[in-house]
């Protein structure tokens, strides 16, 4: 017989508030099999953990059930408190008594602590049978990938760099830089961008543990953390275009396979093409331009026998209508989210245009303004205040050409008037969109995207640079929308968990995964036809009833069951969570 531990978590009023969780103690307590049951305000603490430390060695516990909030909160945490004092990690289960019975049952106090013993029920039934598991140990590979040598892949790059570990950064244009190379300035300090991006890529450039490759691209992927192999591909130079020779050039076609242990994607985005916005006349009127192209005009301001002039005459423009929002926050039209940056790059492009053209006027189309970060609010009154730039609180509804001058009709909602406008230039503030190459990498890496394109990562909140591939993690804007020092920030993040892996001579593999049992194999191949992760295989196998039968590379599986429901002859398992124990679950709650 077993002897299980059961500890009810009040989570302070979280549970506590809705399931009465001394009954629910006092009533698995009476189970043949629960040697030993308490409760305890807050068990994840470090007090609840002795406590369960405590009762494993005072009640020679050969089990424990916690039940408590999700698994994906505490599991490891409770897991490590158990093996500290000697009992397998693999022993040790959470009953999810939070989510899954007092946040959805808040009103029916009666029922959600019925529903809590027999969930705790279940999961007694369920540790009783668990087996007595080991980690695998898994050889690592200390070299780190780059996808992207914007400014995210840079600081990843020279982060992981710094700390002694080599790096391949993988670029598909020919040269370093990304979006920030083609920036006139910076909002908060002008000036910064062209000398700030110049002098990260010589750094990088420099570095002697980067490895830069220009106009190449990872064409596959194959094994896991800590040991992948990612074929490169030379991607070809634009027609009439001479191929620019630069760092770690790959011959054209030529695919090279190279050992990696981590990936950081960092694929950045793209800008929202204009044709998709006709009411404004984008595509079609010259001097209806985007942010970037704006940013190129300043730059050619800068330069010698250069100027701020319009694409249409080469005129100095001297009234500029900024129009926030062009195509965001648009469901219907454009995409739905905010792009997060667009408020302070066009007080920034507005100032930018005063300093070059002080006797014009700059009008700023608005929803809302979105300025959150330090001396983010202030730059903008900034703008607002000293530099009489005129902030309109509406929507523009048309943009259309009237001779020499681009007409604006919009509207002030703070007025209740229309406001028309005739404009010598007009500057879309356009969605960020995720880059062209970001869905073929994903389907490569086998990393999950949203529902816009960008890559999703493991947990907005706990795990914001990792994707939920082992190995794999996430930097800048291939994740969403991101200003400069965000994705700098997140870049940094991204390289110091890869440097958590690299801080091991070897790691260690959660041993939870598929395993087949030979004898009920039949070699049909349905399991490895599933498997997303291409864990399965077949392989023959030789003497007495030889043939074909499935096999799992355990460094690979996911444990995600897409096998399991697969298999006709349940010869496909996940340890512990074996049809065993899943029916004497069922035979739990049935009674």
């Amino acid at each position: 017989m077993s002897r299980i531990g059961v500890f009810v978590c009040h989570c302070g009023i979280n549970i506590a508030g809705t399931v009465d969780v001394t009954a629910v103690a006092e009533r698995i307590g009476r189970h043949p099999d629960v040697a030993f049951a308490t409760d305890y305000s807050y068990m994840c603490s470090e007090p609840g953990q002795q406590l369960v430390r405590d009762a494993i060695q005072n009640h020679r516990l050969d089990a424990v059930v916690v039940a408590a909030c999700s698994p994906s909160m505490h599991e490891a945490t409770f897991r490590r408190a158990a093996s500290s004092v000697g009992l397998n990690p693999y022993r040790l289960e959470i009953a999810n008594i939070r989510e899954q019975c007092s946040w959805v049952h808040q009103h029916e106090p009666a029922s959600a602590t019925e529903k809590a013993v027999e969930l705790l029920h279940t999961v007694v039934e369920k540790v009783k049978r668990d087996e007595e598991l080991e980690p695998f140990r898994l050889s690592l590979t200390k070299r780190a990938l780059v996808i992207g040598g914007g400014v995210a892949g840079m600081q990843a790059a020279l982060d992981i760099a710094n700390a002694g570990f080599p790096v391949l950064l993988v670029e598909r244009e020919d040269h370093l830089g990304g979006k920030m190379a083609q920036l006139s300035g910076t909002y908060l300090n002008f000036e910064a961008a062209p000398d700030l991006i110049r002098q990260k890529v010589q750094r990088v450039l420099d570095h002697p543990n980067v490895n830069v490759l220009t106009r190449a691209e990872v064409a596959a992927v194959e094994g896991y953390v800590g040991n992948f192999e990612v074929q490169l591909a030379r991607s070809e130079a634009p027609e009439g275009e001479a191929p620019e020779q630069a760092p770690g050039r790959l011959p054209a076609g030529l695919e090279s396979p190279v050992d990696v242990g981590a990936i950081v994607v960092a694929t950045g985005w793209d800008a929202y093409p204009l044709r998709r916005l006709p009411e404004y006349g984008g595509g079609e009127l010259q001097d209806v331009v985007d942010g970037l192209t704006f940013e190129r005009m300043l730059r050619d301001d800068q330069r010698p026998g250069g100027g701020l002039r319009r694409p249409s005459d080469g005129r100095v423009p001297q009234e500029v209508v900024f129009v926030q929002c062009a195509g965001s926050r648009d469901p219907e039209r454009g995409v739905a989210y905010c792009s997060k940056v667009c408020c302070m790059v066009t007080a920034k492009q507005a100032m930018m245009f005063k300093e070059r053209v002080p006797d014009g006027q700059a009008y700023v189309f608005y929803i809302d303004i979105r300025s959150a970060g330090k001396g983010y609010d202030e730059y903008v009154q900034e703008a607002m205040e000293e530099q009489d730039i005129l902030y309109l609180r509406g929507k523009v509804s048309k943009i259309f050409s009237d001779g020499d001058s681009v007409r604006v009709w919009g509207a002030d909602t703070l007025s209740n008037q229309p406001i028309e406008v005739a404009a010598d230039l007009v500057v879309l503030a356009t969605p960020m969109l995720p880059s062209s190459e970001a869905f073929d990498v994903a389907q490569i890496l086998r990393v999950s995207t949203d529902e816009y394109g960008f890559f999703s990562e493991a947990h907005p909140k706990l795990r914001p640079v990792e994707s939920l591939t082992a190995g794999v993690f996430l930097a800048g804007a291939a994740q969403g929308p991101k200003d400069i020092p965000e994705t700098a920030s997140q870049a940094s993040g991204a390289a110091a968990k890869v440097l958590q892996l690299f801080s091991h001579d070897e790691m260690t593999q959660e041993p939870t995964v598929a395993y087949v049992v030979e004898e009920l194999c039949s070699g049909c191949g349905a399991c490895v036809e599933v498997c997303p992760y291409e864990a399965r295989a077949l392989e023959f196998v030789a003497g007495p009833g030889s043939g074909r039968i499935a096999t799992v590379n355990a460094a690979l599986c996911q444990n995600c069951g897409a096998c399991l429901v697969a298999c006709p002859n349940k010869a496909s398992r996940i340890h512990n969570w074996t049809p065993e124990q899943i029916l004497a679950m069922a035979d739990a709650v049935m009674g």
